[in-house]
């Protein structure tokens, strides 16, 4: 069963194909600048590439230009697009109403819209990619919406309530979410197979790095607190988001700098968190790099970053009664080595200890244990697979339609 895997912004268009018989990854791309001039560039696991520009006005036009690169050209990976079975898509926010994988239908498309209300920053865009394909397939292709937010719907009341009137909680549905769920599902239940135990068994600490973050307390295979919120903007210092702030900060600088609450949220989204303190970058590698010429600002930005994942690993320990294993994951997570030796420098009083060496090699991807031998918690980086879960879902739910 071929499996494909769509993941829409508001400009953007990002796709796998999977061979679900063995999980394989087919091809994977990406179009940009959707709505002018796009670029597409395509992939295959034999390590051929090709990218080009092309008219993308919509996301139809840029789906179109997918279907050719899959069925056609050089390095088809399909014969035609009838070789896929479904078309699985990755939604931001569920609400509290979605907790679960579902099957696209014109209903449920209505619904969904309401919860633009949730995520006007990314539910919009997904919506687009869900329309975009059936425009194209059909609807004779089923497809499946999966839920960034439906791994952590096992968040017990105490953790996802937000102390406010209660009111607003049930006429807006005003609670923390999280998000990056298929992510923290995946690098949890590799983190168990590595260590041979059966996750229901285990406490695991997932934290998932990269320009936008967030840290999952798993435990016995199910997510107990998350740092992300209402939306992804909660939680630790991110590239371009601030993270969890006094809220105060919001009326202050409508205040002082004549500004409306849309301006501010535009700016704690794309202009604070790493970039907004260091005046340097978002990126870590820019920050590394400027912090070694001694930018302070880009040191200090670091040094929160490590900070706060640390106060977060911390507190879900603590939340969870002790924790077997902490996973890291992420474009950070995986390659930044500093960050993964502060945090468990910082973590020995729960008997954290890692491995220098292989903190020290293990980056790029590459999978494995970092911690010492005599190590209390397993210590381990796993590069995440979001849309092999996606396609994992949607394996199910197509199996139970058909």
């Amino acid at each position: 069963m071929k499996i494909l895997v769509i993941n829409a912004g508001s400009s953007s268009l990002k796709y796998q194909l999977f061979d679900m018989s063995d999980e394989k990854m087919l091809a994977k791309g990406i179009c940009e600048r959707i709505g002018g001039r796009g670029k597409l560039t395509h992939k295959t696991p034999d390590g051929n590439s090709i990218s080009f520009e092309v008219d993308m006005p919509t996301h139809v036009e840029a789906f179109k230009q997918v279907q050719k690169v899959l069925s056609s050209g050089e390095n088809p990976v399909v014969k035609d697009l009838g070789e896929i079975a479904a078309v699985g898509h990755r939604m931001l926010h569920g609400g509290d109403k979605y907790t679960k994988s579902m099957l696209i239908t014109d209903e449920l498309l209505e619904k969904l819209e309401e919860l633009c209300v949730l995520a006007p920053l990314h539910n919009p865009a997904n919506i687009m990619g869900i329309r975009s394909c059936r425009d194209v397939l059909g609807n004779e292709v089923p497809q499946v919406v999966v839920f960034d937010t439906e791994f952590h719907s096992t968040m017990p009341p105490e953790a996802y309530m937000y102390p406010i009137p209660y009111e607003y909680y049930e006429k807006y549905g005003l609670r923390r979410y999280g998000f990056h769920g298929t992510s923290h599902k995946y690098v949890s239940e590799k983190c168990a197979e590595l260590m041979g135990r059966d996750i229901k068994e285990l406490k695991i600490i997932t934290v998932h790095c990269g320009n936008g973050s967030s840290i999952t307390a798993v435990k016995n295979g199910k997510s107990v607190d998350t740092s992300m919120g209402l939306t992804p903007l909660e939680g630790i210092i991110m590239g371009t988001r601030s993270g969890s702030i006094d809220p105060t900060v919001v009326s202050f600088l409508c205040e002082k700098e004549n500004m409306t609450p849309i301006e501010v949220c535009q700016l704690l989204n794309k202009k604070s968190g790493k970039l907004g303190l260091s005046g340097v970058s978002s990126d870590d590698r820019d920050l590394r790099e400027a912090e070694k010429n001694g930018h302070e600002r880009a040191a200090l930005a670091l040094k929160i970053q490590n900070y706060q994942v640390i106060k977060y690993v911390g507190s879900y320990a603590a939340v969870m009664n002790g924790v077997d294993a902490i996973a890291f994951a992420g474009g950070i997570g995986e390659n930044s080595e500093p960050l993964r030796k502060a945090v468990c420098d910082s973590l020995g009083f729960l008997g954290v200890k890692i491995d220098d060496e292989a903190n020290n090699r293990t980056l790029f991807g590459v999978q494995g244990e970092i911690s010492a031998p005599d190590s209390k918690v397993k210590v381990f980086v796993i590069p995440t697979n979001e849309e092999l879960v996606i396609a994992r879902e949607t394996v199910e739910i197509v199996k139970n339609f058909n």
